[in-house]
């Protein structure tokens, strides 16, 4: 009885698939890093970055996790719906209001002589959502110049690249 208790649960690990998620430890990463943000004090742009590059992580994620398409469009349905359902509820506790003065030539209130007012969260959002969906591609393009690809390197270049533009952004703002 004892050796059929032990086998079963060694038997169950070698009959489970491996993983072929976009990147659990990006999502993990992104999460630890946007709270990370928070704690830290730093502006509400850099904050939706990480939020939104974490909720594009884990919708790719889920998508990857469904292997039977039911719907069209079904994987970016659902990294649309994971960023909507994670940016939204949180929009309201770390929404900044962000401007960009543009002084060109003319007078005030012309077409080239204006300020810009966004949402500094959403559009931190919008930018590491878009950081997540291209890195993919761009380790890809890497992998083919480089003719092999280092270990981790998808996950590297995620959080190397979001942390740049989050630096960048802090210094900006």
């Amino acid at each position: 009885m004892k050796k059929q208790f032990f086998l079963f649960p060694i038997l169950f690990l070698f009959s489970i698939n491996f993983a072929r998620a976009h990147c659990p430890l990006c999502t993990v990463g992104a999460a630890v890093a946007a709270g990370g943000a928070a704690y830290l004090g730093v502006d509400s742009i850099v904050i939706g970055l990480f939020i939104g590059a974490f909720a594009v992580s884990m919708g790719w994620w889920i998508g990857n996790l469904i292997k039977k398409k039911i719907i069209p469009f079904q994987k970016t349905g659902l990294i649309v719906l994971s960023f909507l359902t994670t940016v939204i509820p949180l929009r309201p506790l770390l929404s900044e209001i962000g401007s960009i003065p543009i002084y060109w030539f003319g007078s005030y209130g012309s077409l080239f002589n204006r300020t810009y007012i966004f949402d500094a969260f959403l559009l931190g959002s919008i930018i590491g959502g878009f950081i997540v969906c291209t890195t993919p591609w761009l380790s890809k393009k890497i992998s083919e110049n480089r003719g092999k690809m280092i270990p981790y390197q998808g996950i590297i270049l995620t959080l190397s690249l979001l942390v740049l533009v989050g630096i960048i952004m802090q210094v900006l703002s």
